[in-house]
């Protein structure tokens, strides 16, 4: 009778987990509570939208479906902020001057939804005017600047918050919150790959942005890396950019960057031209445990989490669109409401746009980047046709 052979260390093979119950997180967008015991109403300030472009279809089906009361719409085009109150607020002001919308002392809360080029004059707007405000993503085009917004909401004693959307997104906020109440213990390694087809920006503002990838999408996901390694300083990062064979557009479609942390690193790579097929894969795994998201891009829902005690297979609600917008106003409306700084503060984002930006001078120098130590975006990351950048540079 032969002995049964003994497997080898090297070896891997599949390891069966002891199924578990799910951690029950709050990991839903937020809304605000009742602010005094015996009032029944909810903390509803008055909300102001500047810029109505499409993306704010997202917005206000976010807003609407929380009760949110959006009084007043803004744009350039007034027909976009007709539209818009068409569609969901038939008894929102329009305007086509922000000023004027800033001078109504009944809005609290404004929403700065436009491109980064015209952004930050509207953000500082808004601030002067005593607002509390959400501004879009990417925060800012310039360290410095943000500091600056950042100094004056403080001085005003105002909220400034920034759009960083995916956070809610249900298979993101899921993993923030495991990492936040210490389910995988210290972050060892965060890797994201996605595979999906852009070329919807083909003939809209987004064509002329040479960084349309690393810049105005991958935010989402250096967010993500910066939220999931906590206060960690990220070390440097390495990343490269890449046309596909076919491509039509003049923006690189495929991307690749690297982020390295004292005992940590996060890899993304993002393939933006890919025709066939549409597939996002999220790995967390940390000294306690690994989190796994798949599924469509922007939409993994496939969940696992795997400890020491065994097998989780989370069944998430909900969607990024239109979670993400709500969890993202919700957040500064409870931050207002309890008198604290928002998770999605601006100060917190910078640590965001410090990866971002490192990753933006990596692919142009070939080298590995320091953030903190790259102030600016620099070229190729502005929807204008010759509007100048960071150091003079135009797109």
């Amino acid at each position: 009778m032969s002995a049964k052979k003994k497997p080898e260390a090297r070896e891997l093979s599949a390891v069966v987990s002891k199924p578990q119950p799910a951690p029950k997180l709050p990991y839903r967008p937020r809304q605000p509570k009742r602010y005094r015991p015996r009032q029944p109403k909810r903390y509803r300030p008055r909300i102001g939208l500047i810029g109505c472009g499409g993306i704010t279809k997202a917005h206000l089906t976010a807003y609407k479906a929380m009760g949110y009361r959006v009084v007043a719409l803004c744009d350039v085009r007034e027909e976009a902020a007709l539209e818009r109150k068409r569609e969901f607020y038939p008894k929102a002001d329009v305007y086509t001057d922000h000023r004027a919308l800033l001078e109504r002392n009944d809005i609290d809360v404004v929403d700065v939804a436009t491109h980064p080029a015209v952004r930050v004059r509207q953000v500082e707007d808004a601030l002067n005017a005593g607002k509390h405000v959400l501004s879009q993503k990417p925060f800012v085009l310039d360290l410095e600047v943000g500091k600056r917004l950042i100094a004056l909401a403080r001085r005003k004693k105002v909220k400034l918050a920034v759009n960083q959307n995916g956070r809610w997104a249900p298979y993101f906020s899921y993993a923030r919150e495991l990492v936040k109440a210490g389910y995988l213990g210290e972050i060892t390694s965060v890797d994201m790959t996605l595979a999906w087809d852009h070329t919807w920006i083909k003939g809209t503002a987004f064509e002329r942005m040479h960084h349309v990838l690393l810049y105005d999408f991958a935010i989402h996901w250096f967010d993500m890396v910066a939220c999931l390694f906590g206060g960690r300083q990220a070390l440097g990062v390495f990343a490269s950019l890449a046309k596909s064979p076919d491509q039509a557009l003049k923006s690189p479609m495929n991307a690749h960057a690297l982020v390295s942390f004292h005992e940590g690193q996060a890899t993304m790579a993002f393939h933006a031209h890919t025709p066939f097929g549409n597939t996002e894969q999220l790995l967390v795994t940390g000294t306690k445990g690994t989190y796994q998201a798949t599924g469509p891009t922007c939409a993994a829902n496939d969940i696992r989490l795997i400890t020491a005690k065994g097998e989780s297979r989370p069944a998430l609600k909900g969607s990024w669109f239109p979670d993400g917008m709500a969890g993202a106003m919700g957040e500064l409306l409870c931050a207002i409401e309890e008198k604290r700084e928002p998770e999605n503060s601006a100060a917190n984002n910078l640590r965001s746009i410090a990866l971002c930006f490192a990753a933006l001078e990596s692919s142009r120098s070939g080298r590995v980047e320091v953030p903190g130590k790259i102030f600016q975006a620099g070229p190729g990351c502005s929807t204008e046709i010759g509007a100048p950048l960071p150091g003079g540079s135009f797109t």
